[in-house]
């Protein structure tokens, strides 16, 4: 039997109007490139980021159905600045991300972050607080409080609540986070006349801070400023105390040191840390409260300032691009996070300054039965 073009036309017409009838509409997705650290020496941190970051994106997936969804791309940089430089590039240039959240270190961040800028690639760091990151260009971006912000508001409540006068100070020389920290305490502690009675070095894997240590005590310091990662800083607190170095000298650190990693190496030697942050756990505000439930529904275990900060930060991307009609184009997603103004996050109400870096409030901890309480703020 022979059919006529036009009743042929009406067959295959008829026949993808049934195709599209059976077929659900697909969801539009953004494509966002994640580098963390998820082995290495910055693991601790790396994996909390992983975890919050992974708990927004399928919180967001679920709420938005078939509208705009996340396509994440997981990325380890294995705490290794050439590693990063290698998923950088795939991300950018293999993938096609709209945008890359990370690196976990400012060490990696140096190193990579010109790559995505020469690429027009925007990057939210949301662990990166030594200053010149955000300067690598117009198209990176942060939500973690640097350093700058962070240490003059430690000492000053350091200085406040223990009525300081003199510190030693210990630091690791070999790393840009922990030399940037060491940096910007010597200048903020030197400003508000107090004494540095000395200074000590390490380097990234020591595992032996006796003789630091030993010098440090014979100071008799008010405190110990200590610029270094988690790994180190619990080697550093519990030998202290190994030596005789009282609890009243209390060890005064920067980011590095805001990981429950930490507490749970360095035990009981770990009471009495106090360190400036950018969010605490004991937050009463609701979109804090549900995080914290959620988080530890998800994964047995509360969330640190780290997975907080990934969380967030997957939240303020997702804004941007349905803001820049879906993230696709990154110069678009870039001038859209750009006018990120008073977001409210688990962070706190959330903008980014004109120069792109975070702006919200912070706050100073201390480790008190084995958790991170407030100092002040």
């Amino acid at each position: 039997m022979k059919l006529s073009v036009r009743t042929l036309i009406g067959v295959v017409t008829s026949v993808f109007l049934l195709a599209a009838i059976a077929t659900p509409a697909r969801a539009t997705g953004i494509k966002i490139g994640f580098v963390f650290s998820m082995t290495g020496g910055a693991a601790v941190y790396g994996t909390s980021q992983k975890e919050g970051a992974r708990l927004a994106i399928d919180q967001i997936n679920a709420a938005a159905g078939s509208g705009l969804q996340i396509v994440p791309i997981f990325e380890d940089d294995a705490s290794v600045p050439q590693q990063g430089t290698n998923v950088f590039n795939k991300l950018i240039n293999g993938d096609k991300v709209s945008i890359i959240i990370g690196p976990t270190l400012s060490n990696t961040a140096k190193i990579t972050d010109p790559i995505a800028q020469r690429a027009g690639v925007p990057v939210l760091a949301i662990s990166n607080t030594i200053s010149g990151i955000t300067e690598i260009g117009d198209y990176i971006f942060r939500d973690s409080l640097t350093e700058n912000v962070v240490i003059p508001h430690t000492v000053k409540i350091a200085k406040k609540k223990l009525g300081l006068k003199k510190v030693a100070i210990l630091y690791g020389n070999d790393d840009a986070m922990t030399k940037a920290t060491y940096e910007v305490f010597k200048k903020v502690l030197q400003s508000s006349g107090i004494q540095i009675l000395g200074e000590q070095i390490f380097a990234k894997g020591d595992r032996d801070f006796s003789p630091q240590l030993t010098q440090i005590k014979s100071q008799n310091p008010d405190a110990i400023i200590v610029a270094a990662l988690a790994e180190e800083a619990s080697g550093i607190a519990s030998q202290a105390r190994q030596l005789g170095i009282p609890k009243t000298v209390r060890i005064i650190g920067g980011n590095g040191l805001n990981s429950p990693g930490l507490i749970k190496n360095a035990g009981d030697a770990a009471e009495g840390i106090i360190v400036g942050a950018a969010w605490n756990i004991t937050s009463t505000s609701p979109l804090n409260v549900k995080f914290v439930n959620d988080y530890t529904k998800k994964y047995n275990h509360a969330p640190d300032q780290f997975a907080a900060q990934a969380y967030a930060g997957v939240q303020i991307v997702y804004q941007a691009a349905k803001a820049s009609n879906g993230g696709a184009d990154r110069k678009a997603l870039r001038n859209a996070l750009a006018k990120t103004k008073n977001l409210d996050t688990v962070l706190g109400r959330f903008s980014f300054t004109e120069g792109r870096d975070a702006n919200h409030a912070g706050i100073v901890q201390e480790i008190k039965g084995g958790k991170f309480v407030v100092l002040g703020n």
